[in-house]
């Protein structure tokens, strides 16, 4: 069977990323968490958190798994589905931090205390593995779907903008739609667009991230629908 030609390249496009990847790299941690746990060698909780920490800071080629997935696995198996890389990236992060608390927890002698968090980073990084339920995307995205309703921070999209005329021409509602070229959600969506008969605009974030920015888009693929006169009148996210 011919592997899946890669749609995204690992180390440029960073904003989005290969799905499989992020579950590559919970494994490995869930494993480990896992040895240290039941073994009492808690350095190796230390470790993780360090290895997390360099491809956070540096980027997924210094992240020992990542490349192991991109180098070996995904050349093997191909492409999987594209994703916007924020929510696990925000995983990634809150990993970090429990690790951290895990190794400074033992440190200072509150052995119980780390053994707890390390057991919490092991059972949470298997569940995202095995199942694909990952708890710090979720967090990721229930907090990006709160922001946008709490600060409203889309209330209007300036037409003009996006090449589109504003005011009340008989043209009726639009559907903006914010993606990434890459994304396979977004492609999906896009082609659903295409074939309906709703007006509709596309936005990539790629090419626009003022408008990104300036709408407040955190997850991509992001649907508005808009009145001629530029009021957002419905918004879904992810």
């Amino acid at each position: 069977m011919t592997a899946r030609a890669r749609t995204a390249h690992p180390y440029r496009d960073t904003d989005v990323i290969d799905a499989r990847a992020p579950r590559f790299n919970q494994a490995t941690v869930g494993v480990v968490s896992l040895v240290a746990s039941l073994t009492g060698w808690w350095p190796l909780l230390a470790v993780l958190g360090v290895q997390l920490g360099i491809g956070l800071r540096f980027g997924r080629r210094y992240c020992l798994p990542c490349v192991a997935y991109f180098e070996i696995v995904q050349p093997r198996f191909g492409e999987g589905a594209i994703e916007d890389s924020r929510p696990p990236k925000f995983a990634n992060q809150v990993g970090l931090v429990v690790l951290s608390s895990a190794t400074a927890a033992h440190l200072v002698g509150l052995t119980a205390l780390g053994t707890v968090l390390g057991w919490l980073v092991a059972m949470l990084a298997l569940l995202a593995a095995t199942t694909g339920l990952c708890v710090g995307c979720e967090m990721y995205r229930i907090g990006a779907r709160l922001r946008g309703i709490r600060q409203r921070e889309i209330d209007r999209v300036e037409l003009a903008e996006l090449g589109e005329p504003q005011g009340t021409d008989g043209r009726g509602e639009l559907v903006v739609a914010f993606g990434h070229p890459l994304c396979t959600e977004c492609r999906r969506v896009i082609k659903e667009l295409a074939a309906g008969s709703q007006r509709w605009v596309s936005v990539d974030v790629r090419d626009r991230p003022d408008l990104a920015r300036k709408y407040g888009v955190a997850l991509v693929p992001t649907l508005l629908r808009v009145a001629a006169d530029g009021r957002v009148l419905h918004q879904t996210a992810g």
